[in-house]
């Protein structure tokens, strides 16, 4: 028996030497893929619900309109006024204009001819204030509009 022994086996150690590349592509991955917010919204709004909603294809060409009370920098309501946002500043409804072709001279020809105005307003926003930004994006030339809303939950209706 002393002819058969048995040897202590050695596991072999873990090869990590694809680990870097492995890591980096994910990283890569991530990078790629993450969707960074453009403009931090300085109002606060409830966007209202909607049946019938499609998702916005293109997201470079977008000019944001938010439309709500001002808040401050924790997100505390500061005024019961409505404010009107675009990109990143305050502006009356009398400045949109001018801020509309700032905001279009800015951009390359591509998306120049492609903007499109992205008015997301608070669900308690009076109408006429919409509707004065309106002729405005209208007297600026910014024709094309969409409003942001979410999703309304049909409920089922039960018939007994």
């Amino acid at each position: 028996m002393s002819r058969f022994r048995r040897r202590p086996h050695d596991v072999p150690g873990l090869n990590l030497a694809s680990m870097p590349d492995l890591i980096f592509t994910v990283l890569f991955f991530f990078m790629i893929v993450t969707h960074m917010r453009d403009v931090k919204p300085r109002v606060r709004y409830a966007v209202p619900q909607g049946t019938e909603i499609e998702k916005a294809g293109r997201k470079s060409g977008v000019v944001y309109l938010f439309i709500g009370k001002p808040v401050d920098a924790e997100g505390r309501v500061v005024s019961d006024e409505t404010r009107i946002q675009l990109n990143d500043r305050y502006v009356s409804v009398s400045q949109i204009g001018e801020a509309v072709a700032e905001a279009r001279a800015a951009m390359s020809d591509d998306d120049r001819q492609h903007m499109v105005v992205s008015i997301r307003a608070d669900r308690d926003t009076e109408m006429g204030i919409i509707n004065d930004v309106k002729q405005e994006l209208r007297k600026a030339g910014a024709l094309n509009i969409n409003y942001s809303a979410t999703n309304k939950v049909k409920k089922d209706k039960k018939f007994y």
